[in-house]
């Protein structure tokens, strides 16, 4: 097996251009357990972790920008440059949320964003977050760089839409303008693959309603009908404006939603049944908790204040 090891972004994109089929590595956290298990035995790896372009987050324009090398552990606000008050823990909510429920500490100090989007595991926990925020997927190549729509993103069970020489380098993600919640069951409390898991948005700037399944469809999927429903239902009864209570046949009927929305199989984590039930379960919860946070504290804390 050849190792190559980049010192740049230019010298790694044409390291995959010569050698398309070298699988990337960062945290190793996935591949990793593919090589231990014998599941895979690539001709070469691609060390992604001496790629300075790789690191870091930004501003721009009212987006964030945040490198596909930034680890779960620089999500939550456990480790970072910048302090946690400062950091993306307090831009990307949702995000952090899901980040805190990825394994050990050491697994969060190891694994990336970008190594869990690449993955593109139907389970994997940032992508009902990235699908609730409308997220974008930066993808670049020696041919140039280009932008991935989070629905375009997953093509199949562990695919995705990356050309044979493309590496991810960043996710774009627009800075949210009302709480987001995230949630998941597992087979136990902690450091386990979801049996369901579900993202929700509200992103109360433009009045629309934002959800991401996990772990019960061969890919992560949105729940469109859920979403059309809620944002209509806030909009019909002036709950936006109002900040009222939600009614609870909407709560129930977004719940019913979103299960109905799901593609799950049985498997020794759980039945297809169980999913789905499990799925109008989270929904619910999830709305719940962000509606109360919507209430409690407005939308101050959106663009304006991401752009500083």
């Amino acid at each position: 097996m050849e190792f190559i090891q980049p010192g740049s972004l230019a010298e790694a994109l044409a390291a995959k251009a010569a050698r398309p089929d070298a699988v990337p590595i960062a945290g190793g956290t996935d591949v990793m357990v593919e090589l231990n298990f014998a599941r895979q035995r690539p001709e070469a790896l691609l060390d992604l972790t001496r790629v300075p372009e790789l690191s870091g987050w930004r501003s721009e324009n009212g987006r964030l920008r945040v490198a596909a090398g930034v680890t779960y552990a620089e999500l939550t606000g456990e480790r970072g440059s910048q302090s946690a008050d400062d950091g993306l823990s307090r831009r990307l909510p949702g995000l952090a949320i899901a980040a805190r429920t990825i394994g050990s500490p050491q697994i969060r100090n190891r694994g990336t964003i970008g190594g869990n989007l690449g993955s593109a595991s139907p389970a994997g926990d940032c992508h009902p977050g990235l699908l609730a925020a409308d997220a974008e997927v930066e993808a670049a190549s020696v041919r140039g760089t280009r932008l991935i729509p989070i629905d375009e993103f997953f093509t199949g069970v562990k695919r995705n839409a990356l050309a044979p020489d493309e590496l991810i380098t960043a996710v774009w993600i627009g800075a949210p303008s009302g709480p987001e919640q995230f949630a998941k069951i597992g087979t136990r409390n902690a450091m386990v693959i979801a049996v369901a898991a579900f993202g929700l948005a509200l992103h109360s700037d433009r009045r629309s309603v934002g959800t991401g399944i996990g772990s019960a469809a061969p890919t992560p999927v949105r729940a469109s009908q859920a979403d059309a429903f809620l944002a209509a239902a806030l909009e019909d009864g002036g709950l936006w404006e109002s900040r009222g209570e939600l009614p609870e046949p909407v709560v129930t009927e977004f719940g019913a939603l979103v299960s109905a929305a799901a593609r799950p199989i049985d498997d020794v984590r759980g039945t297809a049944a169980y999913r789905r039930h499990a799925l109008a379960v989270l929904a619910r919860r999830t709305l719940t908790w962000a509606w109360a946070e919507y209430r409690e504290r407005g939308t101050g804390q959106g663009l304006a204040e991401v752009g500083a």
